[in-house]
């Protein structure tokens, strides 16, 4: 992915609903489709990437297909680049950086999306992973590593990005973990 590229997320209450969005959003702007799929719970969720004007215009045009069925949207403008790795959960376990562990979980799949963005922009660390609803009742969380420091202080912009959506569940720092740890992640 290249600079300035940014994501948008629809998350919907009926699969149905989620197919008539995704049809519409990609026939409505220049976009790239990264997730579309049902989730726990009768979801349907989508990720799709492009310039933020296309990635406006896609989140127009699926709030208003979707409807009443929208539950959770949101857009990340110029998005970090290690955002899209983490979604995609290709990160390998980057040597020497592995100091700390952090996790954040959201009640919406949207939230974490949101959240990791603005904890990689805010601090030294290496997003490993973003879940986004699969099996979780809905809820997304994400992963990060670098020094205790840096995760701590990702965890408050990721919690302050949260607090207006009201999206925040719960987060850890676990300071020096055992390698055996990330081979979970």
């Amino acid at each position: 992915m290249s600079a300035n590229v940014s994501a948008g997320t629809v998350e919907l209450t009926s699969v149905a609903a989620g197919y008539e969005v995704l049809d519409a959003l990609i026939k409505a702007a220049d976009v790239v489709v990264l997730q579309a799929r049902h989730v726990c719970s009768g979801k349907f969720f989508i990720v799709y990437s492009g310039k933020i004007a296309d990635v406006e215009t896609a989140m127009q045009t699926a709030r208003k297909v979707g409807g009443e069925f929208v539950e959770d949207y949101l857009t990340v403008a110029n998005a970090h680049p290690g955002l899209f790795p983490a979604m995609a959960q290709t990160v390998a376990l980057p040597p020497g950086k592995l100091m700390s562990l952090g996790v954040v979980e959201t009640k919406t799949a949207s939230s974490a999306l949101v959240a990791a963005d603005a904890a990689a922009k805010a601090a030294d660390v290496v997003l490993l992973k973003i879940v986004s609803a699969t099996m979780l009742g809905g809820k997304g969380y994400f992963t990060m590593t670098g020094s205790v420091a840096s995760v701590e202080t990702a965890i408050e912009a990721a919690r302050a990005s949260l607090d207006s959506r009201g999206t925040f569940v719960n987060s850890s720092l676990l300071p020096n973990p055992p390698r055996e740890l990330f081979q979970e992640i």
